[in-house]
């Protein structure tokens, strides 16, 4: 039986959407009543807001809340947790105190630099916060964004079964930045048999081809929930280091350049039990544009 198919963007509250006037109806001024209107036309949304500051059960409640039954969220772990730089700022206070000095005395953060106390702590903190959101169905899965320099190196794979276990309750999908995890035959089954083992979904992507930062588009099905994030092909400003979040995924995707997934998306809906695609294009109402034309080429 073919997966369950979940189609969206990565945030239907992105200002770049709002600001166009282009799908959001005149007078919808809070994310409940956005989203509320948004799960008109779609049944998945990305949670992005988490990865920079840890979520809240209000919050988690009142996105629950506003969707049908039968709509489902992916959540991006916070950045802490994917070995990313994080804003001390996005740490609690409160937990400030159980800091290294040096540690304070900086802007930013990694996992390595946090006692082993605190980020248990935060990790908690995440799992908690989800908790309406998951009590009512409508939790997918955590997506882990892991940066270009995780590479499969042992730390890192050690990393991401210790990222695994702090999340027991749920779906994790897993979306890598450096092909060094996927560069030959060989790298790919490796990869994906960790995926395998740990229970962890591989995240497809579509981005700019044959560059040196390009992540091919494999595809695989390595547990029961499958994703494709489709980041755009805007290869002159995706290694322009001026270019904004924006401006790097600035793209309108031709129905050519869509369906060159549709054999793809077939595989995946085979081999898994659910399946997420979102649009990552941000530029006025390209995501919500973008995710409308791949339902209508999947005649969903």
């Amino acid at each position: 039986m073919a997966a369950d198919l979940y189609i969206g963007t990565s945030s239907w509250a992105e200002k770049t959407l709002v600001d166009s006037g282009l799908f959001y109806p005149e007078g919808l001024k809070d994310t409940p009543a956005r989203l509320e209107f948004y799960a008109q036309h779609f049944n998945f949304a990305e949670v992005d807001s988490t990865y920079y500051a840890l979520p809240s059960k209000k919050n988690a409640q009142r996105w629950s809340d506003a969707v049908p039954e039968d709509f489902k969220f992916t959540v991006k772990a916070f950045a802490l947790f994917t070995q990313h730089p994080t804003r001390l700022s996005s740490i609690p206070k409160s937990f400030h105190e159980g800091l290294p000095e040096k540690v304070r005395e900086k802007a930013r953060t990694y996992y390595k630099d946090v006692p082993a106390e605190v980020s248990e702590e935060l990790w908690g903190i995440f799992r908690g916060a989800l908790k309406p959101m998951r009590d009512a169905g409508k939790l997918g899965a955590i997506l882990i964004d892991f940066p270009p320099w995780f590479t499969p190196a042992t730390k890192n794979k050690e990393y991401l079964v210790h990222a695994r276990e702090h999340l027991p309750d749920d779906e994790v999908i897993v979306e890598f930045r450096s092909k060094l995890w996927v560069d030959d035959d060989e790298s790919a089954a490796s990869t994906f048999d960790l995926l395998r083992e740990i229970n962890c979904g591989f995240v497809c992507v579509d981005e700019p081809a044959g560059l040196d930062s390009s992540f091919p588009p494999l595809v695989a099905a390595t547990s029961k929930v499958a994703a494709v994030r489709f980041r755009g092909r805007n290869v002159k400003r995706w290694e322009d280091k001026k270019a904004t979040t924006v401006e790097r995924f600035d793209w309108l995707y031709t129905d050519e350049e869509l369906s060159e997934w549709l054999p793809r998306i077939e595989q995946l809906r085979n081999e898994a039990d659910s399946l997420f695609i979102g649009f990552s294009t941000k530029a006025a109402n390209q995501g919500v544009a973008n995710a409308a034309a791949i339902q209508r080429l999947l005649r969903v």
